[in-house]
């Protein structure tokens, strides 16, 4: 029986223009290894740098596919990334260690999605847009309305103050409660909530885990 993966290449925007390269890379280097740590039951081969502003990932189910790609950008923001996901086979050997040398339709579909995602900043259209997802099925309603929220999540995200973008990051990526996270921060309860709710924070949450679900359905039911 086949069995749908989901591929995932990454890339740096503008790459070419960042004065401190080697210090970005050393941090990319981080946090895919941190990555393939925390998410090691995920995984089915491990998040690899391909080339110097290049990465890419296999995982076996999708349950935290945002909160990986939310971690990469935490980790190194402001830089920008551009994200393809594809949902599909593999025909090559996979080896859990490095992602690299596989290959197949995941790995297509993800190239064509960050191929798309590139186009359409040329074209000046969609430009909020910068992960995207693609299956066998690219006309499916499913998979052009779960590509609308991502795009409608870029433009919550991007509209975050730096402070907006502290609390929220912090929150997602915490375990601990409002009051915990609002001192661990030494921000008042009050402080603390007005960010959350002026980031739109609880909207962004139930995106996030609702893209993450519906990418786990269309992996189940495409080949």
């Amino acid at each position: 029986m086949n069995y749908n993966y989901i591929a995932i290449v990454g890339e740096i925007k503008n790459s070419k223009k960042i004065e401190n390269r080697n210090e970005i890379q050393i941090k990319l280097e981080n946090v895919l290894k941190k990555i393939n740590s925390s998410y090691s039951d995920q995984i089915a081969s491990n998040f690899t740098i391909t080339l110097g502003d290049e990465f890419q990932g296999l995982l076996s189910e999708s349950s935290n596919v945002m909160y990986i790609l939310s971690e990469i950008e935490k980790a190194l923001y402001p830089i920008k990334f551009r994200f393809g996901i594809g949902i599909g086979t593999i025909t090559t050997r996979i080896n859990r260690e490095l992602a690299i040398g596989a290959d197949g339709p995941a790995y297509q579909r993800a190239r064509t999605a960050i191929d798309k995602v590139r186009r359409n900043e040329r074209k000046n259209q969609t430009s909020n847009e910068y992960i995207r997802v693609e299956t066998s099925n690219s006309g499916d309603l499913r998979l052009r309305e779960l590509n609308i929220i991502l795009s409608l999540t870029a433009v919550i995200s991007d509209s975050w103050t730096n402070r907006q973008r502290e609390v929220i990051w912090t929150m997602l990526f915490h375990s601990k409660s409002q009051s915990e996270v609002a001192k661990l921060l030494g921000l008042s309860q009050s402080s603390f909530q007005k960010s959350l709710s002026s980031g739109n924070f609880y909207s962004y949450k139930i995106a996030h885990e609702a893209i993450s679900s519906a990418i786990e359905e269309l992996r189940v039911g495409y080949i």
